[in-house]
């Protein structure tokens, strides 16, 4: 089955955001009395925001309910976007790019408020048929879910869809979904190896992302 549209992901794809998650995060939990363990920003990357707000008010503070963690963690989110998202090179270009080529999709972890301040902000948003976060499926990923929702949405066959992603679990989630995966990685964040190989192609930066290289994978 040949492309038949591409879904991008926003944190660490679109925009360089997974420092601002893990310093407001982090934050949040030393303020609380908690400790951030080795790992931990890995771990929350993919989480739905009931999931991440859930871990961190179970296993790293006390005193707190999930719902309040997720309620002052996406304030501040906001408040760190107010000023403009930290748009990685070539994002917006890429999008534009892509969208004269195929229908697109998003699949993010972030919730849906952050997901529509990025795109409005971008001026991106009416190029995207179907947006996804993952707070409203089931599980975040490294489940399909969201990607699945996004499919649904697009009416395409998951099978059909090229996701673009960075993490180890946006790679998890979006191969688990039965989609193509091209990882462009962060450095600052490398995905596992393992993850890293379920990638059909893994390029150095969004200005990799043509209709050439899409139709070089050949179909599915």
């Amino acid at each position: 089955m040949s492309a038949q549209a591409i879904v991008f992901d926003l944190d660490g794809v679109l925009i360089d955001s997974e420092p601002v998650w893990e310093e407001v995060r982090r934050g949040y939990v030393a303020d609380h009395g908690g400790e951030w363990p080795p790992g931990t920003q890995e771990r929350l990357m993919g989480m739905s925001t009931a999931e991440w707000a859930d871990h961190i008010a179970t296993d790293l503070v006390a005193g707190v309910t999930a719902d309040e963690v997720a309620y002052e963690v996406i304030d501040q989110m906001s408040q760190r976007y107010a000023g403009g998202p930290p748009v990685l090179p070539g994002a917006e270009d890429a999008v534009r790019r892509m969208a004269r080529y195929r229908p697109l999709g998003l699949a993010s972890s972030s919730p849906r408020a952050l997901i529509d301040l990025v795109l409005g902000t971008l001026g991106v948003d009416g190029l995207f048929r179907a947006t996804v976060s993952t707070e409203e499926v089931d599980s975040g990923k490294p489940a399909p879910d969201g990607y699945l929702a996004v499919a649904a949405q697009l009416e395409v066959p998951a099978p059909g869809c090229v996701a673009i992603e960075d993490s180890a679990n946006g790679l998890r989630s979006a191969h688990a979904a039965r989609m193509r995966v091209i990882a462009v990685p962060r450095p600052s964040h490398p995905p596992a190896p393992d993850a890293l190989a379920l990638a059909v192609h893994v390029a150095g930066g969004l200005d990799e992302i043509t209709q050439e290289l899409i139709e070089g994978l050949g179909p599915s």
